[in-house]
């Protein structure tokens, strides 16, 4: 990593040094246009664009306020979300979720949890508000962005607006009554030919909530986020920016976790620079590098078990990365991106036991026992790729992509018990994973793309060197495996979008199958015995194991008529079918079959919507991972906006509307809860909103 990252600064070194000699002979000018950094993947051109990507933005108008960033992929149609509580939730895409995704944030910057129970995952460290849109390339259908196994996930924040020089912002505030909730954040902007700089702050406070049997859910927590973005252009085709933001969480309660949250602090810095049109073969050279730092305490304080032992958890992440991409044009009909990416993970952190009861009797002086998390473990990603884009003719393009990854993990203070079960030496893995699709121009009116792409990850932390610890939906313990072999996902895809001559009506859908190899699971070792509390239920750990023998497909689909100029209906449905045929059983965390039917309207100044959820029984589940049946269920949300004046934006909604009392499918289940039994954990009932955004 360090010669990486020497490597990268001489490069941003020599680029300004060249940069500033263009400066000594270019003319000032006020007018110049401002380039944009490489932030997005989708960029509204049908045709260059990446193959099956989906995008969704215009979260300024939303008037549901989300509890973190992973709320604002509900409304994405084949997104479900993992939920834990109110702040410990994951994204899940066609039932892949955690490693499987690759989440970034502004086309490369990634933030790695701490806690092995994801208490603190990707999206709890950034500012829900903050996010402009969010792209998805549904599958391992390119290898610029790293390491891909089941779709590439860019969550892009807000920009400048070079149109407005000098001194703007925005605040908003919002209120949620379920759970007597506030948000609020301030946003200033100040720009100039040269500079730019955009700052925010954001604190949010939620309290527990209820759901439709009016039983409170212990998911309470506040959070206190700021950012700068610091951007200098150079001359009009080169840029350098950069990027800090922290947060920091207090307080925050796991109601399907087996501790909570006193803290949890987290630290992002990212550099980009970028110059284009070097000349007529290089068309552009990006470098980028972040950093990322988590700190997340945990305790049981608020828990049963506490009377019989008291337990605190303080663990840390740090992830390193970098990217070097080079867009060269060899002909005028083929455009090619050749880089070189790294990314270091490294965790470390312990639990501290004071044991006052044992074996059922109470002990005179309590024992402390500290207890290795992460063993001091790491994993180092380096990556390099080449990703062709050949127009064949003005209406088809073919993108062919081939990428190789080497994998190092290392760990460095195991366990005794872990040391004794594997050959705990420094491991390389060598990786390769490649793509060819195809986008075509029917007609005017419609687009056929098809892709197969070849995706790989290797084995996450969790996975390889976890030690005893329960950090699954069941209360087994769990072992990693540090000799895992790399899952593998052979995913085939054909889609379809258009819209008729007027526009009037618009419809997409795709069609997917995926062939694993490799596919990483916990199963249980009955040769092995529990390490903590050897004489609880189940006696017998799980540990990770790779199988052979799974697959998954799928579809989504979606129609939209506009009628009346300004009204809209569109439905949107989604299904996935996934198959462990080693276990006889479906793959776990698979969402089941959803529709959504939505009635708008949709005009400059005000915006009304009426959406009906309609979520299907899922009797297909992994009993193996401790999933059990879960019925199906419908909800009603209604929102309403106005500006009344150019800069004021208020709005008003309902969730839940018919108070429903649900839980989605990937919900965990209540653990070391004092009134809860093993159950999956309820969603909010009826819930009542309102927003207010002030620009200046």
């Amino acid at each position: 990593m360090k010669i990486f990252y020497s490597v990268l600064l001489c490069t941003l070194i020599s680029a300004m040094s060249f940069s500033q000699e263009k400066n000594e002979k270019a003319k000032d000018s006020t007018t110049q246009k401002k380039i944009q950094l490489d932030e997005v993947l989708i960029t509204g051109n049908t045709i260059t664009d990446p193959v099956l990507t989906t995008l969704s933005n215009n979260y300024a108008e939303k008037v549901v306020q989300p509890k973190n960033v992973a709320d604002l992929f509900n409304n994405i149609n084949g997104f479900s979300v993992i939920k834990r509580g109110n702040y410990a939730i994951d994204p899940s895409f066609r039932a892949s979720q955690y490693e499987q995704l690759n989440i970034q944030y502004d086309g490369g910057t990634k933030a790695m949890h701490a806690c092995p129970n994801r208490m603190d995952p990707i999206t709890t460290h950034i500012i829900p508000e903050e996010i402009e849109r969010i792209e998805i390339i549904k599958g391992p259908y390119t290898v610029r962005y790293g390491a891909t196994f089941g779709g590439v996930i860019n969550m892009v924040t807000q920009k400048p607006n070079y149109q407005d020089r000098g001194l703007h912002g925005k605040a908003t505030a919002g209120y949620e009554s379920n759970g007597s909730s506030f948000v609020n954040m301030v946003q200033l902007q100040y720009i100039q030919d040269k500079y730019d700089v955009v700052g925010n702050v954001g604190y949010r406070d939620f309290g527990n909530y209820e759901d439709g049997n009016r039983t409170e859910i212990p998911s309470s927590f506040r959070s206190t986020d700021y950012g700068v973005k610091l951007g200098y252009n150079f001359t009009k085709n080169q840029r350098l920016q950069a990027h800090w933001r922290q947060s920091f969480g207090r307080d925050i309660l796991h109601a399907a976790l087996p501790m909570d949250t006193d803290y949890d602090n987290s630290s992002i810095i990212s550099l980009e620079y970028k110059i284009s049109n070097l000349s007529e073969t290089v068309k552009g050279f990006t470098a980028k590098a972040y950093y990322s730092y988590v700190n997340h305490l945990m305790h049981n304080r608020n828990r049963p078990t506490f009377t019989m032992m008291e337990a605190t958890s303080d663990v840390n992440a740090t992830t390193i990365g970098g990217k070097l991409e080079l867009n060269w044009k060899p002909i005028l009909k083929l455009n090619i991106f050749s880089g070189f990416d790294a990314m270091h993970i490294g965790r470390e952190g312990g639990r501290t036991r004071l044991v006052k009861i044992m074996n059922g009797n109470p002990l005179p002086i309590p024992m402390t026992f500290n207890d290795k998390v992460w063993q001091d473990s790491s994993i180092d990603d380096f990556g390099v790729f080449t990703e062709a884009k050949w127009s064949v003719n003005n209406s088809t393009i073919v993108t062919a992509g081939l990428r190789y990854d080497m994998v190092i993990s290392d760990i460095k203070d195991p366990e005794d018990d872990f040391a004794a079960m594997y050959n705990l030496e420094k491991r390389t893995e060598n990786n390769v994973s490649g793509t060819v699709s195809v986008k075509k121009l029917v007609s005017n009116n419609l687009i056929l793309e098809a892709a197969y792409g070849r995706g790989v990850r290797s084995a996450n932390m969790i996975e390889r060197y976890i030690n005893h610890f329960t950090v699954g939906q069941d209360p087994y313990e769990y072992i990693g495996n540090p000799n895992l072999k790399a899952e593998v996902n052979n995913q085939f895809e054909i889609g379809f979008k258009g819209h008729s001559p007027l526009n009037t009506f618009k419809y997409a859908t795709s069609f997917y199958y995926s062939s694993f190899e490799n596919y990483i699971v916990a199963v249980v070792d009955k040769s092995l015995n529990r390490k903590y509390m050897p004489m609880a239920e189940p006696r017998n750990p799980k540990v990770f194991r790779n199988l052979d023998k799974a697959y998954k497909t799928g579809f989504e689909a979606m129609a939209q008529i506009d009628f009346l100029k300004d009204f809209y209906f569109k439905t949107e449905l989604a299904y996935v079918y996934a198959k462990n045929k080693d276990l006889n059983e479906s793959l776990p965390l698979t969402a089941p079959f959803t529709t959504k039917l939505s009635l708008g309207l949709e005009k400059p100044t005000y915006w009304a919507n009426f959406q009906y959820n309609v979520t299907s029984k899922q009797d297909h589940i992994s009993s193996s991972f401790g999933e059990t049946e879960t019925n199906g269920y419908q909800t009603l949300d209604i929102s309403l906006g106005v500006k009344p004046y150019k800069n004021l934006t208020l709005g008003v909604a309902a969730l839940n509307v018919f108070d429903e009392a649900y839980n989605n499918h990937l919900n965990f289940s209540f653990t070391n809860q004092a009134d809860f039994g093993k159950t999956p954990i309820t969603d909010p009932g009826r819930n009542l909103t309102v927003f207010i955004q002030y620009k200046f």
